[in-house]
């Protein structure tokens, strides 16, 4: 997402490196761009008019101090007003009522609300060790109901059934009653949506915000509807006491305005961020974070989080001891780290989050997700003695190997290739030199030199 703006961004800071000082010319120049990028991704034009006016005022005959450049301090009072326009700091849940509390999932159709729901019932289970219910009051879309309760049951989450003979009041009073009675702490309720904002839709959904009186009541808008996602946002939060936005899709090919503009429009924080269809797919929302990761600066933060809760820590240790106690790296370990991978969302998922240079480098190489795939599945094609000893693959073995992957041999080659590489780097930790480690990884993703 962004990935436009941020090459735009780079470019304009490339602009200003040699300049000894902020000036209202470098920095009318700059901003024109910065003002152009920002339209170009689909950003509201008053927001636009409102940014490029601050971030010029305080960027005007900045002095350059220390080891600063004109483009690093232009890049310090844009990231700060980035962060700023998509609401300063991250703004939790208020789930601090009576139990239960009730969130009101409301949207247009489309927008992944449903799927929505599912990824905040989980995460609420696992990060805030919450007991929640879903509850579907969507009687229109054709299996809406089914479709959540199917992710109920792949989170292990509480499903209240109902079905479209139903009023959609009957079920919200229903569903709240038993959430009461069966000690759930939150009740997320997935609403109706349309085709487009019409009067029926609000008045069903303002009727179910005042018999349920919801602690939260998030809009799910979807980032790649640029411009109209803002108009949207703008009418739901006319029509009803919105308290937070969740905005969906933004691993998509979105030019990705609705992230810069919506809080400057609704006045409501964007409180969690979604991607991809899987039920781990949704993460808490930092402003700070996003604006690094507009300016190239990547969210280290984000991706270490992400490890924390994805990675396998016994099986870390594990691994750390033996290379402590120096019994090598071999096939088995390679795939298993390949399987940490992609618990954390695939190879694609971590990019997302490196600075601009090593994500480029990632982009440009051929170790993609797929790649990560076929190599998995010709490690699986291995005997456990091969795994072990990788010395002992010559070419019959090879041809095997390959046949059982449904692989040319060449992959066969260029899994062992990378395994050696890999190999090599691992030594060099273990004898802590870390400048010779980087320099072992330049092999590691084609493109990073």
């Amino acid at each position: 997402m962004l990935d436009n703006l941020t090459q735009r961004l780079s470019g304009v800071i490339k602009t200003l490196r040699g300049e000894a000082r902020l000036t209202e010319s470098n920095v009318q120049e700059a901003m024109r761009e910065v003002r152009l990028a920002l339209l170009e991704a689909d950003v509201a034009l008053p927001v636009v008019r409102d940014f490029i006016a601050t971030v010029k005022e305080k960027a005007l005959g900045q002095d350059v101090i220390g080891s600063l450049t004109p483009g690093q301090a232009l890049v310090g009072v844009v990231h700060r007003e980035l962060t700023a326009l998509m609401g300063g700091a991250n703004a939790e849940l208020n789930l601090a009522v009576v139990p239960p509390a009730v969130i009101l999932m409301a949207g247009l159709q489309g927008s992944g609300k449903t799927t929505s729901a599912g990824k905040l019932a989980k995460f609420l289970t696992e990060e805030r060790k919450k007991k929640p219910l879903l509850v579907s009051c969507d009687v229109y879309r054709p299996a809406a109901i089914e479709q959540l309760k199917l992710l109920a049951e792949q989170t292990g989450v509480a499903f209240f059934p109902s079905d479209a003979s139903q009023a959609p009041l009957d079920i919200a009073r229903a569903a709240l009653e038993f959430a009461r009675t069966h000690y759930n702490d939150v009740l997320i309720v997935d609403t109706a949506g349309r085709l487009a904002v019409d009067e029926a839709m609000m008045k069903e959904i303002a009727a179910l915000h005042a018999a349920l009186n919801p602690a939260e009541t998030l809009f799910v808008v979807d980032s790649m509807q640029g411009q109209d996602a803002v108009n949207v946002a703008k009418a739901f939060s006319d029509a009803l006491p919105l308290t937070g936005i969740v905005l969906t899709k933004l691993d998509g090919d979105a030019r990705g305005g609705a992230a810069l503009s919506v809080k400057s429009v609704t006045g409501k924080p964007v409180k969690f961020s979604g991607t991809g269809e899987k039920l781990t797919g949704l993460e808490v929302f930092h402003p700070e974070r996003m604006a690094s990761r507009i300016l190239g600066m990547g969210d280290v933060l984000s991706l270490v989080e992400e490890a924390r809760k994805s990675v396998d820590i016994d099986e870390a240790k594990r691994f750390a001891e033996k290379l402590r106690k120096g019994k090598g790296f071999d096939l088995e370990d390679f795939r298993q780290q390949l399987v940490q991978m992609k618990k954390m969302g695939g190879l694609s998922a971590v990019v997302d989050k490196l600075p601009a240079q090593i994500a480029q480098a990632a982009a440009n190489s051929q170790f993609g997700d797929q790649q990560m795939r076929r190599m998995e599945g010709v490690i699986c094609s291995m005997t456990p003695q091969e795994r072990a000893h990788p010395d002992l693959i010559k070419a019959t073995r090879k041809r095997r190997i390959a046949a059982g992957a449904g692989v040319q041999v060449q992959e066969v080659n260029r899994l062992l290739k990378q395994y050696e590489q890999m190999r090599t780097m691992m030594k060099t930790m273990q004898k802590g030199g870390l400048a010779r480690m980087m320099r072992g990884m330049k092999g590691m993703l084609p493109g990073m030199r």
